[in-house]
């Protein structure tokens, strides 16, 4: 082929482009801003070379670009020292705030601010204590605390730092002083103008009805619960709900067919425009008014650009086949937003794409039915490696939910949906009626989704898979696509088993796995035997924020391969150590539990000194509260002793220095440990000098949270521990930790944040 009639943005350029995007998500430390600029130069060059060259100027330009935007939006955060700083801020309410009985929480775009405000930036604010109407699109002036985007980090669990970089948030905090905060506008604007949409809504449907309606036609989630998220997962139908790329692609389509229909009411129109131009600017209108809908949300503005890609294409006349604007629609998107890579949805989007692209007859030989049946196929398969990889499970009823819900949620509750904003100027009563068929359709759909969710083998929860699984998982998939002349289909099989039914990383006989998982400030550690599994602690729930059992704890058992649990123990009655309890009962029910003895755990037995018992050659044995022990919070915390082959490790809750100087005394002969999980989180209350000497730990571990109010742990604690000799670790700064103890000893497996560091959760 002639170098001149080579597409410059065809699919080899677009992978290129995407193989060097990707790639530097993967590293840990970005170049300097001016060497990624500088380096922008030999890939243009490169590029323009010649048609041999274009894949690797492509390459390069890719890892130049995203260093160039990941640079400049890091150092557009708020600074990462002070941990926290106190300022005022300027600007704008952005998006729907999330209203709760006492908080309100809600996206903020800053306009000024005082010093080391990160101006002209998104910033995501908390307002608790009794907060007022925050009203979207309004202008505020507020007083906030604020501090660089941190959160937890675990296997299986989400990352919200990585998630704060894509959504370019350059610091979370909320308003310290209500009394001085000040509106300076009212609601304007897009949002406003949702937020009033919303709320006609609201009011022509009951909440139980209108939620869903709310969500489809201006992408309203707020109405939706936990519970319906849950079916909503299960199910594999999360992506049909609010509006998202798939929703705005349909509404693009639906605007070419009105479009083509009035050119054959008109067809002398075809005359100044051609009809396919026509369709194309339908399309686009229609679709750019859906996701403005939206609040320009980054999966529709995605989508909107795949579309207007394809739309200029066909405006300059120029013939493409699929893979061509599939090719075209890739670089537009990564070279608008290359820290588009970061989330799922571009993946399984493009992807999705794709797979249909190639599999699908091209003709109508098959029939408009037969083509459904094969398309859901199709998506199920070819995305089943990403869905594991990014959600850890697999819904087992998902294509047959999905066989019926994307029919039902796209021909019907959506088009009604915004058919009645559409009349709602002319007939309120109209748009009511029309509501209300899309909520009745809805209902009947979630009755058979809530059914199919409580099926107990509706989600395959799978362990966290490794990158070679899931190449491999991709290889399989490929063959399996292929057409069906292609022999051997039935061995690629077996290239799905490291990703389906891979080997677990559990201890043998006689030795224990001990993981801390990190949950901010509060305390839950994992211990796995060889065929039993313990859970000590669940971790926090905050009344005004995350339930960290459901959102940490879970996730990071399910990733360790975990269909249950043997016991629950909950150490205390402390929000950060038994908050998350419910969550981990319901995950893993039915569940043994214990907990310290005069506090009213629901479903518990008292955790009492002097229990013992062996699981696969290792012990487990409580060296308080003894029995009849009052209940006195922290100092009636249940202290567990795990010991095998001569090791141990010491798990003693939030104990004080009287209940310490007690177990020196008492249970002497039990405190020495390799591995102590740091009581009270470094607490000055805690860990005496007589304490570290008689556990004599060879590793202290913190359990604490990043920049915690409460200055844990206290530095005198951190270095006391030093001093005695022991090596410190704080999961602030490590994220989960996993150690192996046996007969050799104790050591370190692993640390999150150290063996998967990334740029963006630079300090």
């Amino acid at each position: 082929m002639h170098e001149a009639s080579t597409p410059p943005c065809g699919l080899p350029v677009a992978l290129g482009l995407l193989a060097g995007v990707s790639l530097v998500q993967l590293l840990p430390v970005l170049p300097p801003l001016p060497a990624s600029v500088a380096a922008l130069v030999p890939a243009i060059l490169l590029f323009a070379k010649g048609r041999r060259w274009r894949m690797a100027g492509s390459l390069l330009f890719g890892i130049a670009w995203a260093c160039v935007v990941g640079q400049w939006v890091m150092q557009h955060r708020v600074a990462a020292v002070p941990a926290k700083i106190d300022a005022w801020v300027e600007g704008r309410v952005s998006g729907l705030p999330q209203r709760e009985d006492d908080s309100t929480r809600f996206d903020f775009q800053v306009e000024r601010g005082s010093p080391g405000v990160p101006v002209g930036q998104a910033i995501r604010l908390g307002w608790y204590q009794h907060p007022p109407d925050v009203q979207p699109g309004s202008r505020w002036r507020l007083p906030v605390r604020l501090k660089r985007p941190r959160g937890v980090l675990n296997a299986g669990g989400f990352d919200f730092e990585q998630n704060a970089l894509a959504q370019r948030l350059a610091a979370t905090g909320y308003v310290r002083d209500e009394f001085r905060a000040r509106r300076l506008a009212t609601g304007s604007g897009i949002d406003a103008w949702r937020d009033r949409l919303s709320r006609r809504i609201g009011q022509a449907l009951t909440p139980e009805r209108a939620r869903f309606v709310q969500a489809l036609a201006i992408g309203d989630t707020r109405g939706l619960s936990d519970d319906d998220w849950e079916v909503l997962r299960a199910t594999g139908l999360t992506h049909q709900i609010a509006i998202s790329g798939p929703h705005v692609g349909m509404v693009a389509g639906l605007g070419a067919l009105l479009m083509s229909g009035l050119y054959r009411l008109f067809p002398s129109a075809g005359r100044r425009l051609p009809r396919p131009q026509a369709a194309g600017l339908g399309a686009l209108a229609l679709a750019f008014g859906y996701t403005a809908l939206a609040g320009f949300a980054l999966p529709t503005v995605r989508t909107l650009l795949m579309i207007a890609v394809v739309v200029l294409a066909r405006w300059q006349r120029r013939a493409q086949s699929g893979a061509q604007a599939i090719a075209l629609a890739l670089v537009a998107v990564l070279l608008f937003d290359p820290l588009s890579v970061l989330a799922p949805g571009f993946w399984l989007s493009f992807l999705g794409v794709g797979w249909l692209l190639w599999c699908l007859p091209h003709g109508t030989e098959a029939g408009w039915f037969r083509s459904f049946i094969d398309a859901q196929g199709v998506a199920v398969l070819g995305l089943l490696p990403l869905t594991i990889w990014f959600f850890g499970q697999a819904s087992v009823v998902g294509p047959l939910a999905n066989l019926i819900g994307i029919p039902v949620i796209g021909l019907g509750v959506v088009p009604l949906s915004l058919l009645g904003l559409l009349v709602l100027p002319i007939s309120p009563w109209a748009a009511k009626g029309l509501w209300m068929l899309a909520a009745g359709l809805m209902q009947g759909l979630w009755w058979c989704l809530e059914r199919m969710a409580h099926w107990p083998w509706a989600v395959a929860w799978l362990p966290e898979p490794g990158l070679l699984a899931l190449c491999l998982a991709g290889v399989a998939v490929f063959w399996l696509l292929l057409p069906r002349s292609i022999p051997g289909k039935t061995l690629a099989l077996f290239l799905l088993l490291p990703l389906l039914w891979p080997r677990l990383d559990w201890p043998d006989a006689g030795e224990a796995k001990i993981t801390v998982i990190d949950v901010g400030q509060g305390l839950s550690v994992l211990v796995q035997t060889q065929r039993h599994a313990l859970l000590f602690d669940a971790g926090p729930h905050s009344p005004r924020g995350l339930d960290f059992g459901e959102a940490a704890v879970v996730p990071a058992l399910r990733a360790a391969g975990l269909g249950n649990l043997d016991l629950l123990v909950v150490s205390h009655g402390d929000n950060d150590h038994a908050g998350g309890m419910a969550a981990v009962q319901r995950a893993f029910s039915p569940l043994p539990t214990l907990a310290s003895e005069g506090w009213r755990a629901p479903n518990a037995t008292p955790c009492r000194r002097g229990a013992h018992w062996r699981w696969d050659g290792v012990e487990f044995r409580f060296l308080h509260p003894p029995p009849d022990y009052p209940y006195l919070r922290n100092d009636s915390s249940c202290v567990l002793r795990v010991s095998t082959g001569g090791h141990a490790a010491l798990i003693p809750g939030d104990i004080g220095h009287w209940v310490e100087h007690r177990l020196i005394h008492e249970q002497a002969t039990f405190l020495p440990a390799d591995l102590l999980l740091v009581p009270h989180h470094g607490s000055s209350t805690s860990s005496s000098f007589e304490f570290i000497s008689a556990v004599a730990p060879r590793w202290a571990v913190f359990a604490t949270g990043a920049g915690n109010r409460f200055g844990l742990p206290k530095s005198q604690v951190v270095a006391s521990y030093r001093q005695a000799g022991a090596k410190v670790l704080d999961t602030a700064t490590t994220g989960e930790l996993a150690f192996a103890m046996s007969a050799s000893g104790t050591r370190l497996l692993s640390a999150r944040r150290r063996d998967r560091q990334r740029y963006w959760q630079g300090d």
